[in-house]
Formats: structure tokens, C-alpha cells, sequence
């Protein structure tokens, strides 16, 4: 079992610093290089660069959550969702997909349990 796992190529978790500029702050983001080589293929896809999809993801994240936390976690979160929804079939394997054209709704529909937002107190489900 574990050789599935320790065959990895040790650069791919090898970790690396990039410093980025939220909103005129620089700021720094310490991730694996698998982590930063996966959040590449994403931005892509929408045709940004990283560091516009980290700027994006940001943003987003505080208008949803008031609060941004752990965002080096959140981030790598984001992209095992990716490589999830892509093995699932629920991302197309086509990487000249944009993400944005897709119907989130229909991608998260159904997702497993813990995977979603939690529901809140008194919510209909």
C-alpha cells in the first residue's frame, strides 16, 4: 500500500515561498510544490495566473466568510477539492475548460458528506 504513496517524486513536497501583494499588502504563502503545480493547472483554465486566482480565491473568501483564517490551508483544501471533482468527473478532464463556465451548482450537487458548507441551525435540507 504505502508504495503508492512514497514513490512520489520528493520535489513535488518540497515546499516553496512565494511572496504575493493582496490589495497592496505583501504578503507571503509557504505551500508544497504539488500544491502551487495544481492551483497553476486551475488558473489557467480561466486563463489567470496564479497569483490573480490566489487574489480571487481571496476575495471571494471574505465576501462568503467575513474571515479569511488559515488561508495556506484553505488553499491547499481547494486544490484536493480540484483533483477530487476532476476524479469524480465532476470538473471535465479538458484543462481548456474554464472553471467559471461551469455550473457550480451542478458540480457540487450531491457532494459527500463533509464536503459542503455546513448546514446552518434550522436550515431546510
Amino acid at each position: 500500500m504505502c508504495e503508492v504513496f512514497i514513490s512520489a517524486d520528493p520535489q513535488s513536497y518540497d515546499s516553496r515561498t512565494r511572496s504575493i501583494r493582496l490589495h497592496g499588502v505583501v504578503t507571503s504563502i509557504r505551500l508544497e510544490n504539488l500544491f502551487w503545480q495544481v492551483l497553476e493547472e486551475i488558473a489557467g483554465r480561466d486563463g489567470m495566473g496564479v497569483v490573480q486566482l490566489i487574489e480571487k480565491l481571496y476575495d471571494e473568501l471574505v465576501a462568503a466568510r467575513g474571515e479569511v483564517g488559515n488561508f495556506a490551508s484553505f488553499l491547499r483544501v481547494c486544490a484536493l477539492r480540484y483533483e477530487a471533482l476532476l476524479a469524480q468527473g465532476r470538473i471535465p478532464a479538458d484543462t481548456g475548460v474554464a472553471i467559471a463556465s461551469l455550473d457550480a451548482r451542478a458540480v457540487l450537487h450531491a457532494l459527500p458528506r463533509g464536503w459542503g458548507r455546513p448546514a446552518r441551525v434550522g436550515a431546510v435540507i
